[in-house]
Order: structure tokens, then sequence, then C-alpha cells
């Protein structure tokens, strides 16, 4: 085994999904393919991650699965986007509407500050030391 290759975040909805991933957080979109079914398969990772894991969005199917919408992970920090210019892409994802929960925070392990996707799903943005 060499690698987690996708993580599945299940989504409200795919558009909506696709648009906040590539224009707010910069993601790149991978494959975007109709499963013939009414749904989709749908993968995003972050621009210039050479191909490092990627988000599988998954639209949620039924009510156990709208229910997890946001709060797949309970409330706490479940996902961790990993930077190499913090300042600048915090003012970018800031200015793109993502909303913080938090002042930046510099601590010795690096530069980091709490964000929520457009679901609610918590994310660290981190540039480590």
């Amino acid at each position: 085994m060499s690698y987690i290759a996708l993580v599945t975040l299940v989504v409200r909805d795919y558009d909506e999904a696709i648009a906040f991933y590539t224009d707010a957080l910069g993601f790149e979109l991978v494959e975007d393919t109709d499963r013939g079914d009414g749904s989709r398969w749908v993968v995003v990772r972050p621009r210039g991650s050479g191909g490092g894991t990627a988000l599988l969005l998954a639209r949620a199917k039924g009510e156990v699965q709208r229910a997890s919408v946001g709060a797949q992970t309970g409330g706490r920090v479940g996902f961790f986007l990993h930077t190499e210019d913090f300042a600048a892409d915090h003012a970018r994802m800031t200015a793109a509407g993502v909303r913080f929960l938090e002042e930046p925070r510099h601590e010795p392990y690096g530069s980091v500050a709490v964000f929520e996707d457009l679901y609610g799903n918590r994310w660290d943005l981190l540039q480590p030391k």
C-alpha cells in the first residue's frame, strides 16, 4: 500500500460543492463523470498537489447521509490543508468568502487558522514550520 488516494466528503449538491472547492479554496477539478444513474464521480484536489490525496465529492443519498453533511467529524477539525504561503492563501480565501472561525495563530508547529467549508465541516489551513 502506497498512499491514500481519495477521501469521500458527503455533499448536498455536486455543482455547489465543485464551485466552492475550485473557486473559494482554489482546488482543481480532476474528474466529473456522469455515472448514468443520476450520480456523478466528482474528484477535486489542491492545485499543485502533485497527484496526492484528493476528495471524492459524493452527493448525499437518503436521510442518514443528508444528516451527515457538514457533520462528518462530529464538529472536530477533520481536514488539514497544508500551504507553503499561509498569509497569501488566508487572504485569498478570505476574499473569496471562506469563513474562518478564528484569527491566524502562530504555533510552534506552524501558522494555522480553522475555517469551515460551505457545509460546516471544519478544516485547518496550516503552514508547517
